[in-house]
């Protein structure tokens, strides 16, 4: 039987303790080595050097592996057969170089992994609790991670509950408990038994771990620690949960596939065509032949591949990733940081995400008048104001409402470290407080007062359970009152009059008004509570029973309370759904609150929306659930595995689903989402752990900005992939052009001498072409990006035209470089010379390019000047790529050679016509394929 089910004598007796005694030194050291300590187990996270030795095995990596082998393969025979130590050294430059290309990528991932692992770490770290346990027959303070079943706890106002309890004592006990429930409101602790079936925020005899005590007192025994608590089920359901592949990792996946296979088709067809050409011009194939093909078939492999893609990518995350933290979000994987741009659904938690999970005085009812309150949360600044116009209001219309609430209360607010104010005590108590000090009145100010209003407390009957209600007795000079509050059915019940407009009126003539008001309230989804007092003699104040006191009441006024949305959720909201995201709550709360409080934000536009409950979901094959999902906004009283359900209902019709959260309860949720979402000021750790994107401000905006910056950063990464694989088919159409058209020597020229050799290929792709391609990673978006929709993230990257103007870019090019080193082997140029004729002619062609890849139109749309990173990065791979044909060390590694200045202006210059033919030409005649 469940703890919950069974006597509170039962279980100290299974537990094998004592109610008086507790556990001894001896058997709690015993039930630690049994249990383990009280703390969650955090999942594994895998090593940096594993995250290291993973990058070194990313598909297009394998191929240049491959090349970094045909290269020693080629320098093996260099040296072995044919003894050319020159060519030899060579090749073995080549793969130093290549190796180099490998490093500098997987040292980028394994850098960003632990630049996130270790702002994680910053975020979470925490100290230990301590908490008060009886040993030994003795109260005494011990570290909470040593708790162990059978312990007996003692908890006051403000403890943190360190692990799952059964209550055996309670002296006005109330557990917020909002972390795994997602209800807002406090629970009130019995120490009766339940019924077995009973759901877990309804088990009020048991206290769970991670909640906190805001009101009273009491004693537990500890019924389970670690993992096998309630929050430890829910971390352990979370580990369970398996990540998924964020939308851009599946892009780049199948680009990847797609390259890898064409780069293989691209080199046998070349190695194949040499060794038949051979065959056919000497009737066999030789060793020395297929090994005359290795350079070019190097050369080919590097140039079919864009290599620098891992690299850029990272970098443009990265850039991602810093705008990102500048809106105050830190995103532990760069994957994700695009996510959020392709994101369709945001499945948000509503209390402490959309809400404030601050319980707030927003209206009230004194003196026959409504009354609305400016302001949210625990901060104690906003205006009183009559909801009626024209209404002559007094402060002494709603002072006698508000002296009563402050003064029968012991809650308090303070500033925390931080300067932030922090509430003590009972939710709506706290409330209550805020709204005293919104009327410039607090509890201690009127108590210090002198004269004729000198207060003294002088007896307080707590609030129960039972009887609904606190009340509190107080000398007022040489007068006595009682102070009364609690649930308006019950006050009413106990009052004989009620004051409305400055008049005493009879009760059962007042009962329409207040529950008119009542009702009013409890429409908009606010708690209420109502406030009276009674005029006592001395004999009553001092002598007479709680049950004599509390009749005869007059009542002041009724309060409206809610955890109020946050004020900039729904500007947010309708942006997003502007922006074709829609926003669905889903919370443990109850229906009527979740529903009026969609209904606020714009979440839903009718305020009788249908709501789904949790128990309805649990009785939904998953075939129905799938056909409910779309259409509903507002999902209530919903545990964690309803949350995963509806989670993967959504992804079953393909949509890209982000969830936020900051209990417990929302974190497998958070695991089983493209993207999970953490509050980092009130989220828990385990909810940290389990997200991608962690909101330092706890701001819903920040997710709007945030999917922004993901579409911004999308479309950037399109950009750069246009002109990675633009030069990548212009390189190895060059290479391919002068395999299967130079058939015999040109000059001085072999017709086994490759347009570009593979050290060549490796600085376009990983200077002159990357370096202006990362900075279009700071480019801001041509176009609103917030007004279009979401990308399909089951199209290819290549579609919209793409591989069609990628293809006819890159042809054009290609064949500018071949005929250039066509050209300069006509010229009588030497090898080195026609190679860097076509290499230089390349690189301007592709730095031309890059103005024209960074739009979806033509250059002529965008302003050359408005990115000051690419113009330097441009300049920088131009200058670099001029000097290296200068420098001798340079001339023998890469092949190069200094050219005349004549052949540097045209190899400078006469690549930028395609560029600028191709884009007037789409310009004038709005030819989308290019």
């Amino acid at each position: 039987m469940p703890m919950h089910s069974q006597h509170r004598q039962t279980v100290i007796e299974r537990l094998k303790t004592s109610r008086h005694g507790g556990l001894t030194t001896t058997e709690a050291h015993d039930r630690l080595k049994e249990y383990g300590q009280n703390e969650i187990q955090h999942e594994l996270r895998v090593p940096a050097w594993r995250v290291f030795l993973r990058s070194l095995l990313e598909p297009i990596i394998i191929i240049l592996w491959i090349a970094i082998g045909l290269t020693l393969v080629s320098a093996s025979y260099d040296f072995i057969v044919k003894n050319d130590h020159a060519h030899g050294m060579a090749a073995i430059y080549e793969g130093i170089v290549i190796l180099i290309v490998i490093l500098v990528n997987s040292s980028l991932t394994y850098w960003q992994k632990l630049k996130a692992q270790k702002s994680l770490d910053a975020l979470s770290a925490i100290s230990r609790h301590q908490v008060n346990v009886l040993r030994d027959e003795t109260w005494q303070k011990i570290d909470a991670v040593d708790l162990v079943p059978g312990d007996v706890v003692d908890v006051k106002i403000g403890d943190f509950i360190e692990a799952d309890l059964r209550w055996l004592t309670v002296n006005e006990l109330q557990i917020n408990e909002s972390h795994l429930t997602g209800e807002s409101d406090a629970v009130q602790k019995t120490r009766d038994s339940l019924a077995a079936d009973t759901e877990l925020g309804s088990r009020t005899n048991m206290g769970f771990s991670g909640s906190t005590v805001v009101n009273g007192g009491g004693i537990g025994v500890v019924t389970a620690t670690g993992m096998n608590t309630e929050l430890g089920k829910i971390a352990d359901l979370l580990q369970q949960t398996k990540q998924q592949k964020t939308p851009i990792e599946q892009t780049v996946s199948a680009l990847t596939k797609r390259l890898m296979f064409a780069a293989g088709l691209v080199v046998i067809v070349a190695i194949s065509y040499d060794l038949v050409k051979e065959y056919l011009n000497t009737g066999t194939i030789t060793v020395v032949g297929l090994m005359n093909n290795v350079s070019g078939a190097i050369a080919l492999a590097v140039a079919s591949i864009p290599d620098a893609l891992p690299v850029v990518l990272s970098i443009v995350l990265t850039i991602g990733a810093r705008v990102l933290a500048r809106n105050k979000g830190l995103i532990k994987s760069l994957s994700s940081v695009e996510t959020l741009g392709a994101t369709t659904f945001i499945a948000s938690d509503k209390t402490g995400t959309l809400t404030k999970n601050e319980m707030t005085v927003t209206r009230f009812f004194a003196n026959g008048i409504n009354f609305a309150v400016d302001g949210n949360g625990y901060d104690p600044v906003g205006e009183i104001h009559a909801v009626e116009t024209g209404k002559d209001v007094q402060a002494t219309d709603f002072l006698p409402f508000i002296h009563s609430g402050i003064l029968n209360n012991e809650a308090q607010i303070q500033r925390d470290e931080i300067g932030n104010y922090a509430p003590l005590g009972n939710p709506t108590d706290v409330a209550l407080v805020v709204l005293g000090h919104k009327a410039q009145v607090s509890r201690d100010d009127l108590l210090g007062q002198t004269g004729d209003q000198d207060r003294d407390i002088l007896r307080i009957l707590p609030f129960e359970s039972t009887r609904k209600m606190m009340s509190t007795i107080v000398k007022v000079g040489n007068r006595y009152e009682l102070l009364t509050k609690g649930a308006p059915d019950v006050v009413m019940r106990h009052a004989a009059n009620a004051r409305l407009a400055d008049q005493l009126v009879d009760i059962a003539a007042a009962n329409e008004v207040l529950e008119q008001q009542i009702l009013s309230y409890a429409n908009d989804a606010l708690r209420t509570i109502a406030v009276a007092q009674r005029e006592l003699t001395q004999d009553e104040a001092l002598n007479a029973t709680q049950e004599e006191l509390e009749q005869g009441l007059t009542i002041l006024g009724i309060a409206g309370i809610i955890d109020p949305p946050r004020p900039e959720v729904q500007k947010s909201i309708a942006t997003l759904r502007k922006a074709s995201v829609e926003v669905v709550m889903i919370t443990g709360d109850h229906a009527a609150t979740a529903r009026a409080i969609a209904y606020r934000l714009g979440i839903v536009k009718d305020k009788q929306a249908q709501v789904v409950e949790g128990r309805e979901i649990e009785s939904m094959t998953a075939d129905e659930l799938f056909a409910l999902v779309p259409d509903v906004r507002v999902y209530a009283r919903v545990s964690p595995e309803h949350k995963q359900r509806i989670i993967k209902a959504l992804q079953q019709h393909e949509q890209v689903v982000a969830m936020t959260g900051d209990g417990v309860n929302d974190a497998p949720a958070l695991r089983a989402a493209d993207i999970g979402i953490a509050m980092g000021i009130n989220g828990t750790e385990v909810t940290k752990d389990s997200a991608d994107l962690i909101l330092l401000d706890d701001k819903f905006t920040t997710i709007e900005k945030s999917v922004a910056a993901g579409r911004t950063i999308f479309a950037n990464i399109k950009n750069f992939m246009r002109q990675e694989l633009t030069t990548n088919v212009a390189e190895v159409l060059s290479i391919l052009l002068g395999t299967f058209l130079i058939t015999r020597p040109i000059g001085h020229i072999s017709e086994l001498t490759p347009t570009l050799t593979t050290i060549m290929v490796l600085w376009v792709n990983m200077i002159s072409d990357s370096l202006p391609s990362f900075a279009l990673g700071y480019d801001e978006p041509e176009q609103d990006i917030m007004a279009v929709k979401p990308r399909d993230v089951k199209r290819s990257v290549l579609a919209d035209h793409l591989l069609s103007r990628v293809l006819i870019r890159g042809f054009v090019m290609g064949l500018a470089v071949f005929v250039a080193f066509y050209w300069a082997a006509k010229s009588g140029m030497q090898q080195n010379e026609a190679q860097t004729v076509a290499f230089l002619t390349l690189v301007f062609g592709q730095l031309w390019h890059v103005f024209d890849a960074r739009s979806e139109h033509t250059l002529f749309r965008r302003d050359p000047f408005s990115n000051p990173y690419l113009l330097a990065a441009v300049l920088f791979a131009a200058i670099s790529s001029l000097t290296i044909t200068l420098l001798p060390f340079f001339n023998t590694l890469m092949g190069t050679s200094p050219l005349s200045w004549q052949v540097y202006l045209a190899v400078i210059f006469l690549p930028a016509i395609p560029t600028f033919i191709l884009s007037g030409i789409k310009e004038l005649f709005k030819i989308k394929i290019w």
